[in-house]
């Protein structure tokens, strides 16, 4: 019985500790300069499965943890929903406010209704994940999109080959941001550095109608006249520039150097952010809770339907390249999900794929290695997250001889010497 009635207690006091976040003259300000203070994680901060220790977290002075919980790829996607659910709830039951973000990888596409088309996408992967968690509840703020690459092309040597244009990333981001504040009724934040903002987005007012969350390290928050957005000579000219070449920032991220045991964080080091306004400022951002409705929730095995649009295969001296389709249902991209090859062979030819994604459902399949004949098989589409059905068709290939290629030479690496990536940062 004693044991019954503390599990009792323990689930009351957690269902009592996330339903009643603390009012504005609890928050406590000991972040530096006097802010509040907050911590962003991802799966890096969970080495060998670690797990976080949110309750140590809150008695170091932190307010709030912004959690990754999507990302475009779907590798990284993947790693991060393995630990969205348990690191919100534990933050959330130490008593820590918490908030998401989705790393976006741009599409390869210069139409505008194709980047409209795949932002749509992106921003749906995100509600979904969010519908997931049952939606917001009275301690998370809102979701933020992080956006600072806007390669969309690798060469051989995997260093960009193809940026996408300023106009592409800021047309892209503003319609991801409309979608997330559409759906949710949350207006979303939108993280990036100041050089990314002013090198790679044109200058916006809608954009700017967003509040900011800015990366900018090795300048000190603690220190009277500290702000980001300087740099020689000036300040970065970009959407939430002020008239006093200031940046109209929310959050700031001020240092990548945080002492992670200190905050309960497994590893070395930890990313470490402030707040820009008063604690009264920070209790708007929780406003408006978002119940998600039964059409709000992933799928689970949706049909799908695959379709080769081209596909090119000539000499072994070349290599074959295949783009595909692959459309939901109602004729709109799938969200998850590649593509592959697979050879109908008992004793399939060793060959190299790279996969590519140009937009939200579609690909280009590159096959190096390919041997003289012709080779029956499928192209398949599969999708580890279970939301939309695997499928395949078939594709016959037929690759002649070619030139025997020359040998390549043996390239010696080139030890660099280490390098701190925390100099000059701030660690506190």
């Amino acid at each position: 019985m004693k044991k019954l009635l503390a599990s009792f207690a323990a689930t009351v006091f957690l269902a009592f500790s996330i339903q009643s976040p603390a009012s504005a003259t609890d928050m406590p300000t000991v972040g530096p300069g006097g802010k509040i203070a907050g911590i962003d994680i991802s799966r890096w901060q969970h080495p060998n499965e670690k797990s976080i220790d949110f309750a140590k977290m809150h008695t170091a002075g932190i307010t709030f943890v912004m959690i990754k919980g999507s990302d475009t790829r779907d590798d990284a996607d993947q790693q991060a929903v393995k630990y969205l659910k348990s690191d919100r709830a534990a933050a959330q039951a130490a008593g820590i406010f918490t908030g998401f973000y989705h790393y976006a990888t741009l599409p390869n596409v210069t139409t505008s209704f194709a980047i409209i088309k795949d932002a749509r996408v992106q921003a749906l992967k995100v509600t979904w994940r969010i519908a997931s968690l049952g939606g917001f509840n009275a301690m998370d703020l809102p979701i933020a999109l992080d956006i600072e690459n806007n390669c969309v092309q690798l060469n051989s040597s995997k260093l960009c080959k193809k940026h996408a244009s300023r106009s592409a990333a800021t047309l892209w981001a503003k319609t991801f941001l409309q979608s997330i504040r559409e759906k949710t009724g949350r207006t979303p934040f939108i993280y990036s550095s100041p050089h990314f903002l002013e090198a790679s987005m044109v200058r916006d007012k809608e954009l700017s109608s967003y509040p900011l969350w800015i990366a900018q390290y090795a300048i000190d928050p603690a220190k009277d006249g500290a702000k980001p957005n300087v740099k020689k000579g000036g300040c970065f000219v970009h959407s939430w520039t002020t008239s006093q070449c200031s940046a109209n920032w929310t959050l700031w991220q001020y240092t990548s150097c945080g002492i992670a045991p200190k905050y309960g964080v497994p590893g070395t080091r930890v990313d470490l952010n402030i707040f820009g306004g008063a604690p009264e400022k920070f209790q708007t951002l929780l406003t408006g809770t978002w119940i998600p409705d039964p059409s709000d929730q992933m799928p689970v095995g949706e049909t799908s339907t695959i379709v080769v649009t081209s596909f090119l295969a000539t000499t072994t001296n070349k290599n074959v390249t295949v783009t595909v389709d692959v459309k939901r249902p109602d004729g709109s991209p799938v969200v998850t999900g590649s593509v592959k090859y697979y050879f109908d062979a008992p004793n399939p030819p060793k060959v190299t794929q790279t996969v590519a994604r140009e937009t939200s459902g579609s690909w280009t399949l590159t096959i190096a290695g390919m041997p003289a004949g012709t080779w029956s098989g499928n192209i398949g589409f599969k999708d580890a997250s279970g939301t939309h059905a695997d499928v395949k068709t078939p594709l016959v290939l037929t690759v002649e001889q070619g030139p025997t290629p020359l040998p390549t030479k043996i390239k010696i690496p080139v030890v660099k010497p280490a390098v701190d990536s925390c100099k000059n940062q701030i660690r506190n």
